[in-house]
């Protein structure tokens, strides 16, 4: 009988490789904590910048303090902060530092877990009894809104003009009357000028030129959207060839050519237009036929713009032009043109959509200008989920105590090794207001063992000033966030972090072999 090889087996091809229990966990924190150190320096009013330098040779530089900005643009190889750069969040990696030091107390990952299920429900209790909701007092929940939009942009680029901003964002929030469609507001960037330079504009801008001899103001206009082929008619079959035995049947082919090019056009004007907006070039013959018929005709608008168009006008994009009574035309009251700075672009007002609205940003350099728009896409995103869930929740660190005490109030009374894991989630919690008071400078330890106080005395609307450096009323200072972003940060950072703490084996499939290329000769 033949003796059984007790070596061990390799099940993986050639190249795998697989760490095991220990060694995968310790590799899965590295890798989140390390994201969540690179992201930290952002937080908080007085948050730091990032630059990001693009590789090749066109190299970009963006500079910014957008947490998801910088976790995108990151290239990671850890299979865990890969987790955590899709999640976008900073909560995560201090439950993972925490569930690091109770492993290394021998403590069960499903343990942590169980504690950890407890904490998070404990958490959301306490946060929903904690939140106001002024969603039946207008002149309030306006006020709510501009508080939130001016705590989102205080540690952005934009916090110095923050006011002017949050008024903006919420003027196109509320012209949304509750839809949060945000694809209905436009953002436009052009150099030139100041960031206060910027303004909101009802209606539609389109970064493009009215073709040559067409009217440049339409009024009450019927607007045909369209994602075809206006150049000439090609043959499109490769390496084909056309011969001929003289230079007038070259002249017939073009006249064939135009002809064909004629009777579209004619096809298109059926449908009763005055606009024609292509997706696609517009070569100069057709775009004299549509001169002489006096419709306007812009080429070239990029798909983006097209597609808003289309939504903010009520019609749909075209392909085909046989069936005029299928195609769903766009209106609009006034179409015209506009100079902003020293460019001239196409307004179009008085939209089917009347909650469309186009937010022009100014500012001196590219890069001012692009986190200008990062900046004000976020306030925007928090804005359009307070609309829908209109509850609120204060900031400076006065929801995380909040929570980091039920949680406490929990620990307290829960027996055994859960309620170890339970007071690491709220160490985790407390740690926000901490890396806050950290990146402006302060004494983080005395700052939040003040406010710790403060929310044991049942101070519960109390948090961290960062412009005094000292303990607040958040209440009266006006610093407000959205439940609905705070909830799903809390529920998102957990479930993350979770899902990590659950990992024992992470297999490497084999690296694909590089074949030399062959040349077929």
């Amino acid at each position: 009988m033949a003796s059984l090889s007790m070596a061990p087996v390799s099940i993986f091809r050639h190249g795998a490789d697989e760490e095991k229990a220990e060694t995968a966990r310790l590799s899965s924190f590295i890798g989140a904590i390390a994201i969540g150190d690179l992201v930290k320096s952002t937080l908080g009013p007085k948050g730091m910048d990032k630059i990001l330098l693009g590789g090749g040779q066109d190299s970009s530089v963006t500079v910014t303090n957008d947490g998801a900005t910088i976790l995108k643009a990151i290239g990671v190889d850890n299979p865990a902060a890969k987790v955590l750069v899709d999640m976008s969040k900073v909560q995560d990696d201090e439950l993972l530092r925490e569930a690091e030091l109770l492993i290394a107390k021998k403590i069960h990952p499903q343990i942590i877990i169980a504690g950890w299920r407890k904490a998070t429900q404990a958490a959301r209790e306490a946060l929903r009894e904690a939140a106001v909701d002024h969603g039946n007092d207008e002149l309030k929940f306006q006020q709510d809104l501009m508080n939130i939009a001016r705590t989102t942009l205080s540690s952005k680029l934009l916090t110095h003009h923050k006011d002017h901003f949050s008024k903006l964002a919420v003027q196109a929030v509320l012209r949304l009357k509750g839809s949060g469609n945000l694809e209905a507001v436009h953002v436009i960037k052009k150099l030139g000028g100041s960031l206060t330079d910027s303004y909101l504009d009802e209606g539609f801008l389109l970064d493009k030129r009215i073709g040559v001899n067409q009217p440049k103001r339409i009024e009450n206009a019927n607007i045909l959207i369209a994602n075809t082929g206006m150049d000439t008619d090609k043959i499109k079959i490769f390496g084909s060839r056309v011969r001929v035995d003289s230079t007038a049947k070259v002249a017939e082919i073009e006249t064939a050519e135009k002809e064909k090019m004629k009777e579209k056009v004619e096809r298109i004007l059926k449908h009763g237009i005055n606009c024609f907006i292509n997706r696609q070039l517009i070569y100069n013959y057709p775009e004299q036929l549509f001169a002489s018929a006096g419709v306007m005709a812009i080429e070239h608008a990029d798909f983006v713009g097209v597609e808003r168009l289309a939504l903010v006008t009520g019609g749909e994009i075209s392909s085909t032009f046989d069936h005029p009574e299928l195609v769903k035309l766009g209106h609009c009251k006034l179409i015209e043109e506009v100079m902003i700075g020293e460019e001239t672009l196409i307004h179009f007002s008085g939209v089917d959509m009347g909650e469309a609205c186009t937010i022009v940003l100014r500012g001196a350099t590219q890069q001012i200008l692009d986190e200008a728009e990062r900046s004000l896409h976020d306030a925007l995103c928090v804005l359009a989920q307070t609309v829908k869930e209109t509850r609120t929740v204060f900031g400076g660190g006065c929801s995380e105590m909040l929570m980091a005490k039920a949680v406490s109030d929990l620990a307290n009374r829960t027996p055994g090794k859960e309620a170890v894991a339970m007071e690491s989630f709220a160490k985790a919690l407390r740690m926000l207001p901490t890396i806050i008071a950290d990146n402006a400078g302060y004494d983080s330890a005395e700052l939040v063992s003040q406010l710790r106080a403060a929310h044991q005395d049942n101070k519960s609307t109390f948090g961290l000033d960062m412009s005094q450096g000292a303990v607040g009323d958040m209440a009266a200072l006006g610093i407000t966030e959205s439940f609905q972003v705070k909830r799903q940060v809390l529920l998102s950072a957990a479930e993350a972090a979770e899902m990590i703490l659950r990992v024992d084996n992470i297999i490497k499939a084999a690296p694909r072999k590089r074949v030399p290329d062959h040349h077929p000769c």
